[in-house]
């Protein structure tokens, strides 16, 4: 089991960080973030990054560095976070709310503060006018980032975010799968919602989840040997947490599609940053890259200890 609160994501210190660009999507995923932060009393940290790299190749490499454009550029940034600070303040005046203007690129600056966030939090889009899944910036960071990333995605048919439905999480038995069973019990039990373990089998991986070569004439047993091995990975989480009720869902069908169709009743779906079947070098794995891109409510990518 991996023990999670003895990690310097959960210190008292630890605030939830959440970057803004000043999009529907950044604001959204503010909202979302100064709420979490106030249920679990953690102070917010709303940050911006100039990115004076980007700002260069519209300006040049020598006009950069010309005072008045970066002192245009962070006048903006800090107006941007000034206003979001008052919005999160009258939102929950409760919590203290510090931010961040810095000449780092957002990727950058993100998956810094990441290594010590309780969470870091972005919208589903941005400023960029470009649809989720080529955001460079959404994808380095749940891609590189540290601890446990949300991305902020809403209900297409409403465009808000999803409040009820339960916490569900993939599970594929790798230590990464681990990692986000820890964060999705914790969730569970903060939200006091439902947690659906979610394992999905298909032919090319028979047996790797229960760690047995099965036969091709066994398949007829393979789901309950896949469900048996799903009780004994939730066993010490649920010990752990006794007041979260617990639903087992095991399929032989593609995990990004399963857990993009359980995201249509979730209020968060949790992952892993890479599955078992990941490469080392691929930092983000494909059922994550999906879910991050195409799932319809927030998504809690976790990376594991290093």
């Amino acid at each position: 089991m991996v023990e999670q609160l003895d990690d310097m994501h959960h210190l008292a210190s630890a605030a939830v960080v959440v970057g803004v660009d000043g999009s529907d999507a950044s604001e959204r995923a503010l909202d979302w973030a100064v709420a979490l932060a106030a249920q679990r009393r953690r102070a917010v940290r709303i940050v911006h990054g100039l990115g004076l790299d980007r700002i260069s190749q519209v300006c040049g490499r020598y006009d950069v560095w010309v005072p008045p454009v970066l002192d245009a550029a962070r006048v903006r940034a800090e107006t941007l976070v000034e206003r979001c600070a008052r919005r999160a303040r009258d939102a929950a005046p409760e919590v203290r709310v510090d931010t961040e203007v810095s000449s780092e690129a957002p990727a950058a600056l993100l998956r810094r503060l990441s290594g010590s966030a309780y969470l870091t939090v972005l919208g589903a889009a941005g400023t960029n006018g470009l649809r989720a899944h080529l955001g460079t910036t959404l994808l380095a960071v749940t891609a590189h980032g540290f601890g446990s990333i949300a991305v902020v995605r809403t209900n297409p048919d409403t465009d808000a975010v999803r409040e009820d439905g339960p916490v569900v999480v993939g599970v594929d038995g790798s230590a990464v799968s681990e990692a986000a069973l820890g964060a999705a019990f914790e969730e569970a039990s903060q939200r006091g919602a439902e947690l659906v373990a979610v394992h999905v089998w298909n032919d090319a991986n028979f047996g790797e989840f229960a760690g047995d070569p099965y036969l091709l004439f066994l398949v007829p047993d393979i789901e309950v040997n896949e469900h048996a091995v799903l009780a004994e990975r939730l066993a010490g989480w649920q010990e752990k947490y006794p007041d979260v009720t617990v639903t087992r869902s095991v399929a032989m069908s593609s995990p990004a599609g399963i857990l993009r169709k359980w995201s249509e009743s979730a209020q968060l779906v949790v992952v892993g940053s890479r599955g078992r079947g990941g490469f080392q070098g691929l930092l983000l794995g494909s059922t994550s890259n999906s879910l991050v891109q195409h799932a319809n409510c927030p998504i809690m990518v976790v990376h594991p200890a290093k």
